[in-house]
Parts: structure tokens; sequence; C-alpha cells
């Protein structure tokens, strides 16, 4: 009687298929979205103001999750307007060219506590880098903020050509830093 039992609740439970991850929605007003790099060995910093993430993730399950940014590079700001008009141009995002960065995971992991990791393909001026994303979660009802950073490096993604690939006077690292507010419906 046992053994029918268990192959009946076996059998309801992969019936059901996999559990589909919680959709979230962001709270772009409380989100950040940026970039920090050093410039003439000056930190500079600058955020992205328009952007658009699609997050399906369940803590309990992260192999599960799926994320999708897209982000408007042109709507890149910082407190030094000369060097924003050249980050939008030729040596920089080439924004008439390539008007969004896309990223999108590949996978996700629960390393310990509230840290997370994913991992992701980065598209940038045509060009597709896989990166990884190490992350915090702060749960509080059905609400989450989502922190981390990742460092990338510039002229692996095309951002800065000629005389701009060296490291001076612009640093290859870029630190892109992810602040997300967010909450289950």
């Amino acid at each position: 009687m046992m053994g029918w039992c268990a192959s009946v609740i076996a059998a309801s439970v992969l019936a059901a298929g996999p559990a589909e991850a919680a959709h979230w929605t962001v709270d772009y007003a409380k989100s950040r979205l940026g970039f920090s790099v050093l410039w003439s060995n000056e930190p500079f910093a600058a955020d992205f103001n328009s952007w658009k993430a699609d997050i399906d993730f369940d803590p309990a399950a992260p192999g599960q999750a799926r994320v999708s940014v897209s982000v408007d590079l042109a709507s890149e700001e910082s407190d030094e307007s000369d060097f924003d008009d050249g980050l939008k141009g030729a040596q920089g995002f080439q924004t008439s060219q390539f008007p969004q960065a896309r990223f999108v995971s590949r996978s996700f992991a629960h390393k310990h506590g509230d840290n997370y990791v994913a991992i992701g393909d980065l598209t940038l001026k045509g060009i597709t880098k896989t990166i990884t994303l190490p992350f915090t979660l702060a749960f509080a009802g059905n609400a989450v903020h989502m922190k981390g950073t990742a460092v990338l490096v510039r002229t692996d993604f095309g951002v800065g050509l000629g005389t701009w690939t060296a490291p001076s006077p612009v640093a290859h690292d870029v630190t892109v830093t992810i602040d997300i507010m967010a909450i289950r419906p």
C-alpha cells in the first residue's frame, strides 16, 4: 500500500512539471544601473536612466531563474557632460549604430546565505561575452533588494578605439553596479 501511495505522489509531481519562477516587477524609481571607471586616475561614475528588466526568480529554485535586461545606452548620464558625449560617440558606445546593450542570463546559483551568482551573456556594440555577476538578495515580504557588481574589460566590447585602447587615460576595468528594488505582485 505504501509503495502505491509513493508512486501516485511521484507521478503527480512529475506530471505537474517544474515550478515556474516568480515574476518580479522592478521599481525603477528606487533602482540604479550604472558603472564606474578610472579616468585620468580619477573615479568617473555614470548611470543609465532608461533600462528594462524582465525577472523570473525563485530563491528556492535558482536553476529555473531567467533574467533579461535591455539598456538604452544613449541614456548614460554623469556629472561630466563632455565625457558623456564622448562615451555615446564613435570611440565609446557608438549609440547611433548600437543603441542598446543586452544581458540575458544563462544560469543562477545560490552560494551561501544571501549570496548568489548569475552567469549570462552581455552584448554591447554587437559583441557578446559571457560574464559572471555575483549579487546579494535581501527579502522583505513581497519585496526584494538585489545588489551586485561585475568587472568588465571595456576593450573586450570595443569601447575605446585607436589611441583609446590604451589603459590610460581610461582604465580597461569597468565596474558595473546593479542596485534593484523589485516586488512580486
